[in-house]
């Protein structure tokens, strides 16, 4: 299993290790952020997009299809009551490629990456809180 751990460095802001990389997330102003770096939902969404990216341009390349300048570009809404991202819409963007009869299979590629399938199945995330090295309420 995987794991990959968020700091508290202060003043709102966080540090996120993942492997050897690291990456600083702030939150928005009405929580006290500074725009020092991207919110958590700002990272969901580019995760988002850069895993629909990387299964395009795959299939692309594998196929034929020239990817040069692939980009893909994800809107959403910030909507409250819960508080959540909604509407999301990827649109894929290949400027010199002609997908042609190939656009459902690239529409097939881009909904099974791994991001977007955890966001289809996901049913729960199970949250464990250890207070002074003791594992409470369980």
């Amino acid at each position: 299993m995987a794991t990959i751990s968020t700091n508290y460095l202060g003043g709102m802001l966080f540090e996120t290790h993942l492997g050897r990389h690291t990456v600083t997330i702030d939150v928005p102003a009405a929580m006290g952020g500074s725009d020092r770096a991207p919110t958590p939902p700002e990272y969901f969404v580019a995760s988002l997009g850069s895993c629909i990216a990387a299964f395009v341009a795959q299939y692309c390349e594998r196929n034929g299809v020239d990817a040069t300048d692939l980009r893909v570009d994800l809107t959403f809404d910030k909507v409250n009551d819960p508080t959540r991202l909604a509407n999301l819409k990827a649109t894929i963007n290949l400027p010199h490629g002609s997908c042609g009869d190939r656009r459902q299979a690239i529409e097939r590629v881009a909904a099974h990456c791994p991001v977007h399938a955890t966001i289809q199945t996901m049913e729960t995330l199970q949250i464990e809180i250890i207070a002074q090295g003791e594992l409470i309420g369980q």
